[in-house]
């Protein structure tokens, strides 16, 4: 195969940098060098500042080239492998589109990973763009994506946690500040300053509602262990709390699907449910809560849902997972009504591997909505998806929620890979919850969107 060699022969040319041709000697053109200044300062100001900037939680800055430079190896290693930004979902399978996708493009990665196999250069000073300023102390998220300060900051008095003490429960009852019905496009959750950060595991804003809002108690989902009755009275759903926020360590905000809210009534209270733990140092802290609310006159129709969908089956007492080895449990909830789901968000503790959300159709096969396949206790991340790729699903659909637990040395948050391991609220003990928004829809709604989606009404793949 003479053309073959004759190729392969100039490839190795070009690769030697050196072309003859008619007798002279052409230098091929060598692959653009890829700085720091030019290439990849726009990339970590856009997708990684916001952690590595200094009084931050990352621990170390990358703002400037002297900054990065002797992190460049591990910089490599982490984007490469898609474990920086926080984004873990698995990008092949489910919903693919969201609002708040924090992840570096394949073009990006491989931007910092030819920066850093030539050698990271720094370049031309002048290719750096402005040095954006460090955020100066706390910041909410949602403000620094665009959607201006909260109307409101409800905060939890402060709590000291000493330096070696158990895990301990913050419970205080906070009055929410107005006046007249509103209703909520978003809320974020974050502790009161920047030590919090240290000892706030995890925070829940409950809403203990008035008797004129009792429909924000969700009864279209059903479990077999733990279930909402099918019927609840009216005194019932008064004494239920409905979850307004849930946020733990790593996680940014809830924007629910546009059109849709919780709407919160004058004389209503936030309920805290604050988990913190030692941090080797006694701090001070709390919580607060930042809400955004619709403008007057631009209500939302449609009310939105936060449900804890459970991996597990027969319940927390059931959960036991072994010393040293690989584990998963499985938990089934079945939608009472039409149901649209917003975003997804795994939660577990330490020893949390993985988690997949299918739906199971009538017919019996299923759907993968999301995996993440990669766990980062650090990190937990909402994926919010983007309205026109919320996956909707009729009534009598099952969610199927499996969850994978690495009891193993080879788990690097693993404490002790020699324990059981049981349900708890304490981080060394373990759950499995997948935090969804959703929203319910009437026949006709549900028409109407497959219509509009111009989707069969199942979409879902056959095992």
């Amino acid at each position: 195969m003479p053309g073959r060699k004759l190729h392969v022969g100039l490839a190795a040319l070009a690769a030697c940098g050196l072309l003859e041709m008619h007798g002279v000697a052409i230098a091929a053109e060598p692959p653009e060098t890829v700085t720091f200044s030019k290439h990849v300062a726009p990339i970590f100001q856009a997708k990684c500042q916001s952690c590595h900037e200094p009084g931050s939680i990352a621990p170390m800055s990358l703002m400037t080239f002297d900054e990065a430079r002797p992190w460049a190896k591990s910089i490599r290693a982490r984007v490469s492998t898609r474990q920086m930004p926080p984004w873990h979902i698995d990008r092949s399978v489910g919903v693919r589109k969201f609002k708040n996708d924090m992840s570096l493009s394949d073009a990006e990665i491989e931007t910092i990973t030819t920066w850093v196999d030539q050698g990271a250069p720094r370049g031309n000073p002048a290719d750096m763009p402005a040095i954006r300023p460090p955020a100066a102390g706390l910041y909410w998220q949602a403000e620094r994506d665009g959607f201006g300060p909260p109307d409101l900051v409800i905060k939890t008095p402060d709590q000291t946690m000493p330096a070696l003490h158990q895990d301990a429960w913050w419970r205080p009852l906070v009055d929410i500040p107005i006046t007249e019905p509103r209703w909520v496009r978003m809320v974020e959750i974050r502790p009161s300053n920047l030590a919090g950060r240290k000892i706030l595991h995890h925070s829940i804003a409950y809403q203990v509602l008035s008797p004129q809002n009792v429909d924000a108690v969700n009864t279209g989902t059903g479990r077999g262990f733990g279930g909402v009755a099918a019927n609840p009275t009216v005194d019932d759903r008064v004494n239920r709390r409905q979850q307004l926020m849930e946020w733990a360590i790593g996680k940014g905000y809830d924007r629910f699907m546009d059109g849709t809210g919780k709407l919160i009534m004058p004389g209503e209270k936030i309920s805290w449910d604050n988990h913190i733990h030692a941090a080797g140092e006694d701090i001070t802290s709390g919580a607060e809560l930042g809400i955004w609310l619709y403008p007057k006159g631009q209500e939302p129709k449609k009310r939105s849902y936060l449900i804890g969908f459970s991996g597990l089956k027969n319940g927390p007492g059931a959960l036991d997972i072994p010393p040293n080895q690989v584990s998963h449990t499985e938990g089934f909830t079945v939608l009472r009504e039409h149901t649209i789901i917003t975003n997804f968000q795994p939660h577990f503790h330490l020893r949390g591997k993985a988690m997949m959300v299918e739906a199971i159709l009538s017919n019996g096969s299923t759907q993968v909505i999301s995996y993440v396949s990669d766990f980062n206790f650090n990190w937990m991340t909402n994926y919010i998806y983007a309205d026109d790729a919320a996956p909707a699903f009729p009534k009598g659909t099952i969610i199927h929620v499996t969850a994978w637990y690495d009891n193993t040395k080879n788990n690097k948050s693993n404490p002790d890979p020699d324990q059981w391991v049981g349900y708890g609220d304490r981080t060394v003990d373990e759950m499995a919850h997948a935090w969804m928004n959703v929203v319910y829809l009437t026949d006709a709604e549900y028409e109407q969107w497959l219509a509009d989606h111009k989707r069969p009404a199942t979409t879902e793949r056959q095992r």
